[in-house]
């Protein structure tokens, strides 16, 4: 999930573990430990984008690395606040479950995390978009309540709860959506006769309304979408596989690693004379309607008999436009 959500997540386990201890202290490191995952990103600084890829979302996110860091930044705390009456066992439960919930929540979404790790095992449920409204907002203004209560107060302890409550029903309620736009997609797959191997659902951005599919469907994928306020027929575009055009590169070690990345969901095209790798799981931005482009992409470039990749995110344009056509297709077709 996106910044802002994984701190408030981070800021209510730290309250609902200490914060009847030391108050609003427990909101602020419980927010640090939300935090802490994430900090793989700068990976990117340091390798190629591949790597920085592969590692994203990896040990970071991993039972393994809460466990381990959890009594490391309990203890350096502990040195800092020297609070007898929490100890260095009580910052490190903070840090723990700051550190855990982080990944729990990461695995709803379409990239997921490697819980598991060292264990080559992704969880990613594909039940809740990494930026959602509907979930961070009532969870922020819960906490934003709670953090004008008194410390130790039965209405602070509930009002924090309640974001707690609300934030992970809705979680649940997003898996009951997928299940209910599975199926209908399903259900059109067959009434339109359309043969397939495997199929992919995930919600569109900033909702749980309209939810996107991948179809493999042999030398082609389809894309579809699907709102529930939807009265018209679910319509598939077909994206050539082109497969036997990017056969050679496609053998190479850097494009398999892509190709397992993206879990097989990927088209190799060329573009101004380029070779372009599209990672199809993300969907599409239509900032042209006529032209819509794959969200993530990567400019693949040969030096020196070795593959690079460059990401290519297409230019969001004008926000408001995007909002306007995500709003009009929420409300159906």
């Amino acid at each position: 999930m996106d910044s802002l959500t994984q701190i408030v997540l981070g800021a209510a386990v730290g309250e609902a573990v200490l914060g009847k201890k030391v108050g609003n202290k427990a909101m602020l490191w419980g927010a640090i430990a939300g935090t802490i995952p994430d900090l793989d990103t700068f990976a990117r600084l340091l390798t190629d984008t591949i790597t920085a890829t592969e590692m994203h979302r990896g040990f970071s996110h991993s039972i393994i690395f809460s466990f381990l860091m959890a009594p490391i930044l309990g203890r350096c705390v502990h040195q800092i606040k020297k609070r007898p009456d929490v100890g260095w066992q009580g910052w490190s439960k903070l840090f723990f479950w700051g550190l855990f919930t982080h990944p729990i929540l990461d695995a709803f979404t379409t990239w997921g995390t490697q819980l598991f790790w060292p264990f080559d095992v992704r969880l990613a449920f594909n039940n809740i978009f990494v930026i959602d409204p509907l979930y961070t907002m009532p969870f922020l203004i819960c906490l934003i309540i709670a953090a004008f209560k008194k410390k130790g107060s039965l209405s602070r302890k509930r009002i924090n709860n309640l974001g707690i409550y609300l934030s992970t029903g809705y979680i649940i309620l997003t898996l009951f959506l997928k299940w209910g736009a599975h199926t209908r997609i399903t259900e059109a797959l067959e009434e339109q006769n359309i043969a397939y191997t495997k199929m992919s659902t995930r919600p569109a951005p900033m909702n749980s309304i309209l939810w996107n599919a991948n179809v493999d469907a042999g030398d082609r994928y389809l894309v579809g979408d699907y709102s529930f306020f939807d009265s018209k027929p679910i319509t598939f575009t077909s994206y050539p596989k082109k497969r036997e055009l990017s056969e050679q590169l496609g053998g190479t070690d850097e494009v398999q690693r892509l190709i397992k990345i993206s879990e097989g969901w990927y088209i190799l095209e060329q573009e101004d004379e380029q070779w372009i790798y599209n990672d199809l799981r993300f969907g599409l931005i239509a900032i042209d309607p006529e032209h819509p482009q794959f969200v993530f992409r990567y400019v693949l470039e040969e030096k020196n008999g070795k593959i690079t990749a460059t990401e290519d995110r297409p230019e969001m344009g004008s926000l408001q436009a995007m909002v306007k056509i995500l709003w009009e297709r929420i409300k159906g077709n």
